[in-house]
C-alpha cells in the first residue's frame, strides 16, 4: 500500500499519468472518494498516459460508461454514481461483457457500489480523502484476484 499527499489538481493529474503507463489489459482501478476529490481528474490522467486525448474525457455520470479506444487497449470508464445501492451494479453496467475483452482496463469512480463483485483480475484499489482547496491523501494499493473468480 502506498499513501501520497497531493497538493493540486496538477499533481493529481500527473499520479494518473504515472498509475496508467504502469496498466496492462485486464486491469481493474476501483476509484473511491467523495464529490469532488479527484476521481475523475485522476482518471483523465490514466487515459492521457494511455493514449487516448484527455479533451474527450468526460465523467460518465449519465452514461453510466464510457469507451475510450486507443491503440492497446479499451478503456472502460464507468460511474456508478447514480445507480442504486441496492442494485447489482455489475450488471447495470455489463461487467460481464467488459471482463471478456483481453484489452480492457476498467477504471470504475463509486467502486464502493459495486458490492461483492468478484474480479478476475489485477485490481487498483485508490482511496482520495479530502476536498475543496485542501490537499488530497490518496491510498494505493494493489492485489492480484483468484483468476478463477468471475463476475
Amino acid at each position: 500500500m502506498e499513501v501520497i499527499i497531493s497538493n493540486s489538481p496538477d499533481e493529481t493529474f500527473l499520479l494518473g499519468g504515472r498509475l496508467g503507463r504502469e496498466l496492462r489489459g485486464g486491469d481493474f482501478v476501483l476509484l473511491r472518494g467523495g464529490l469532488g476529490a479527484g476521481k475523475t481528474l485522476l482518471a483523465k490522467g490514466i487515459v492521457q498516459a494511455l493514449g487516448f486525448d484527455v479533451d474527450e474525457v468526460t465523467s460518465p455520470s449519465f452514461a453510466l460508461v464510457n469507451l475510450y479506444k486507443t491503440n492497446e487497449h479499451n478503456v472502460y470508464h464507468i460511474d456508478l454514481w447514480r445507480i442504486d445501492e441496492k442494485s447489482d451494479a455489475a450488471f447495470a453496467v455489463g461487467l460481464d461483457e467488459i471482463l471478456e475483452d483481453p484489452r480492457a482496463i476498467v477504471m470504475i469512480e463509486w467502486a464502493e457500489r459495486l458490492g461483492d463483485a468478484d474480479l478476475s483480475a489485477r485490481v487498483i484499489s485508490i482511496d482520495i480523502k479530502g476536498d475543496g482547496d485542501e490537499p488530497r491523501e490518496i491510498t494505493i494499493d494493489v492485489a492480484e484476484q483468484n483468476v478463477a473468480n468471475a463476475v
